[in-house]
């Protein structure tokens, strides 16, 4: 058990850190496994459901990759729940404001909730990092290479920092674990101009993940400060009086902080393996998940209507010659391979294919009677044109030639195509919150400890855990609605750090070291570690093939 010296040099006071060995009742541990098992048999059952209605029937072969393919991504959450989530925790354990045991359930518990209502946003802001070409082909074996690489990449990296107790970032680890891919894609690809990544979609991501940590530092450290200014109650910044909890009011403050950075966390972090988990079910069941059959009827003519808009719009600023629907496609894919779309060419290719999907989903009345054999061919279609049109509404080419009305018409018909190309089934949600909220109450305590104890010099105080976590929770939430992923590891790190510097504890300059030699490097370990296992993996399965 830890002890610490209080401020001042009065080292005869001693301060016991909490104790962090209790392990949960059995009763507990029971309860974990049947929410561990229910969750995968119910993940199963909703798969052969979901297949069995759309006629689409699944191999015994393909349902045991299918099912590899989703405890992989499962076990990705898992880790991301106990190796991120210890962040949520550390503060109320360490002021003493909950017993380890109950934190880490309670804390699980507001996982699994800010999971399930999510709005699925940051679940394709990662997606839109990955190569067109893998996109258009995630069930060929170039895509399910991809996929498994990405995450095993991603699930190494985190569980080799938290075997040495660093709190490192999972949402980093996996963009770098997409960077890898897709430069590997463009590197061994025998195709001219085969896509690697979209650069602009990696600096807002990249951004909003470099951008959040001095916004946790520097926004826990003038939080304190404005709250040492006007709470003048000095039991908040000194440290816990041996292990008896804090006042009611105080306590209240800080299990409702950890309650909020719990809740952000499950929403930010869980719709990552969200995301990825729809690109297995749609390489592998493409007619049950590749296009929103929850979508009404009702909404169809709409979908119609803003296609052939669109159609129109493109067909103004183009050559004025009908392509055939297969040189379109060609033509579209090609210029957004090698990012030149702003050309009369592409928008008569953009205009051939939004008026025939507009004619085929016509045809159809809904997405729920689309045969199986025309789903992926329409899905690629629909997702192609949609990636195609975000980055013509975002062009500057595009605003010198369309006028506002066309593209605010663009705007409508790529925010149709994302509705009917990119949703999450409830249970999907269900099975991923599972994962990070059981990961949350496993192996949590190593990164507690580096959060509690070796970051300020000092014991945590009341005051700097709620300022480190109010601003955490704050910036993830906000993040969220903005669908940009950040990290709760180093925002809330950063937090209390900034709140340390504030009360005056100073930082324990190895941890910081460590941390940020961690953070540093994770970018290019996880690139060349997904990039490696690509390589590996896309010969085998190539081998298999031949």
């Amino acid at each position: 058990m830890t002890s610490y010296a209080l401020a001042g040099g009065q080292s005869e006071s001693r301060v016991r850190g909490p104790k962090l060995d209790a392990g949960l009742h059995p009763s507990g541990r029971w309860l974990f496994a049947a929410l561990l098992v229910g969750g995968l048999a119910y993940a199963g059952y909703s798969v052969a459901a979901d297949t069995a209605s759309v006629g689409e029937p699944m191999a015994i072969g393909v349902f045991v990759f299918l099912g590899l393919a989703l405890l992989i991504a499962l076990g990705f959450e898992f880790v991301n729940g106990f190796h991120d989530t210890a962040n949520a925790v550390a503060t109320v354990i360490y002021t003493h404001s909950l017993p380890a045991p109950v934190a880490v359930v309670w804390s699980g518990v507001f996982n699994f909730l800010g999971v399930v209502t999510s709005t699925g946003a940051v679940a394709y802001s990662i997606i839109t990092l990955l190569p067109i070409d893998l996109m258009l082909h995630v069930g060929s074996a170039g895509g399910f290479a991809m996929i498994f690489a990405l995450l095993l990449a991603a699930i190494l990296w985190n569980l080799a920092t938290w075997a040495v107790g660093l709190p490192n970032s999972s949402s980093h680890a996996l963009i770098g674990s997409i960077l890898g891919v897709g430069l590997a894609n463009q590197w061994l690809s025998t195709v001219p101009g085969a896509s690697g990544v979209d650069m602009a979609q990696v600096r807002k991501v990249l951004s909003a993940l470099l951008f959040s940590p001095v916004v946790g530092f520097v926004g826990a450290l003038l939080l304190l400060l404005v709250m040492k200014r006007f709470l003048k109650d000095e039991r908040l910044y000194r440290e816990p009086e041996g292990n008896a909890p804090p006042p009611r009011g105080i306590r209240a403050l800080l299990i409702f902080t950890c309650t909020a950075v719990s809740f952000a966390h499950g929403g930010n972090d869980g719709q990552k393996g969200m995301g990825l988990i729809m690109l297995i079910l749609i390489g592998c069941a493409p007619t049950a998940y590749a296009l929103n059959r929850t979508l009404p009827e009702s909404a169809m003519p709409a979908f119609v209507q803003s296609a052939q808009a669109a159609s129109t719009a493109y067909a103004a600023h183009g050559t004025g010659t009908t392509l055939p629907t297969g040189r379109a496609r060609d033509v579209v894919t090609q210029a957004v391979r090698q990012k030149t779309i702003d050309t009369p060419q592409v928008y008569e290719g953009l205009s051939v294919l939004s008026r025939d999907i507009a004619e085929r989903i016509d045809n159809y009345g809904t997405f729920s009677r689309v045969p199986a054999a025309v789903v992926p061919n329409l899905r690629n279609d629909m997702y192609l044109v949609l990636d195609t049109t975000r980055m013509v509404v975002k062009s500057d080419g595009a605003k010198r030639r369309f006028t506002a009305a066309e593209i605010d018409s663009l705007g409508g018909y790529a925010d149709a195509l994302e509705r009917g190309t990119r949703y999450i089934p409830l249970w999907v949600k269900v099975t991923v919150a599972l994962a990070l909220g059981l990961g949350t109450m496993v192996g949590w305590r190593r990164i507690v400890v580096t959060v509690g104890e070796r970051i300020g010099k000092t014991h945590l105080t009341y005051g700097m855990g709620a300022s480190a976590e109010l601003m955490a929770a704050s910036t993830i939430l906000l993040a969220e609605q903005f669908g940009a992923p950040v990290s709760t590891t180093h925002i809330l790190s950063s937090g209390v750090a900034g709140a340390s510097v504030a009360n005056g504890a100073g930082l324990q300059k190895r941890t910081i070291r460590n941390m940020a030699l961690a953070w540093v490097l994770t970018l290019p370990i996880a690139m060349l570690l997904s990039g490696f296992l690509y390589w590996v993996l896309l010969g085998l399965t190539r081998m298999a093939a031949g």
